[in-house]
């Protein structure tokens, strides 16, 4: 029943080990049989990009291509049969470089990992001359990262920003991002924040988006957090409503 439910809103709740993920790729692959839509209009999210690399496998074997998966370049070959199965970040790197010039970004941005970070903030530390043992790199991130799921600049987050501790991130918040925006950079939390700015504020993009994209699904839906959640809602059609989210309490 939830694999042929492929219209409107569908939420599939169900214990850990219920088969939630079997009944997805089922579901994506009776619409791609159906003809419903093509392979480039159905977007697949999960969380980590071994969960995405699986997702894809599976729906290429119940398609019946198992030869895609035996090439020597097969991600390659996956990603030109399902360019849209990945996680949150891959797809909204693919969204931004696409992008990039209608917001003035560069197409070929520097993507932070955690180590670039971390260095970043201790960095901006020693220029401060504020002692990396008292405030701790990785707590100050963690801050910074909580205000960027929750979609807030610097200047957003000021008012949340209680006692000198929350203080002091706040003010390295605003040097940290100015330098990241200075290298024309962009951290794991930016990808997902700037997607859903340029969607907000660009209605040719979003409804391109929202046109291309005519069925969305994602997997372990209970782990989303605020900006996933909005990315997820200016990316689907609001005429069709085609969002299908699975996951467990």
């Amino acid at each position: 029943e939830a694999v042929k439910a492929t219209e409107g809103p569908v939420l599939i709740f169900a214990g850990a080990g219920s088969g939630k993920t079997k009944c997805l790729t089922h579901r994506l692959a009776y619409i791609l049989e159906q003809k419903l839509a093509s392979p480039d209009q159905i977007l697949a999210i999960t969380f980590t990009n071994k969960s995405a690399g699986e997702l894809a496998h599976r729906i290429l074997k119940l398609l019946g291509q198992e030869e895609v998966l035996e090439r020597k370049h097969s991600q390659l070959a996956i990603r030109r049969l399902l360019p849209w199965v990945g996680t949150f970040h891959s797809i909204c790197v693919r969204i931004l470089r696409r992008e990039a010039g209608n917001i003035g970004l560069n197409p070929n941005f520097t993507i932070y990992d955690s180590d670039d970070t971390l260095s970043l903030i201790r960095r901006i530390l020693k220029d401060l001359n504020l002692d990396s043992k008292q405030y701790l790199p990785q707590a100050i991130r963690s801050i910074i990262s909580s205000a960027k799921n929750e979609l807030l600049t610097p200047e957003q987050y000021a008012p949340y920003a209680q006692g000198h501790f929350q203080g002091v991130a706040l003010e390295l918040y605003k040097k940290y991002q100015a330098e990241l925006n200075k290298v024309g950079g962009l951290d794991f939390d930016d990808l997902i924040m700037t997607t859903v700015k340029m969607l907000e504020a660009d209605n040719g993009i979003r409804a391109k988006y929202q046109r291309l994209f005519c069925y969305i699904m994602i997997d372990e839906y209970q782990d989303t957090n605020h900006a996933q959640y909005r990315l997820t809602a200016l990316l689907t059609n609001p005429s069709s409503r085609n969002l299908c989210v699975v996951g467990d309490d």
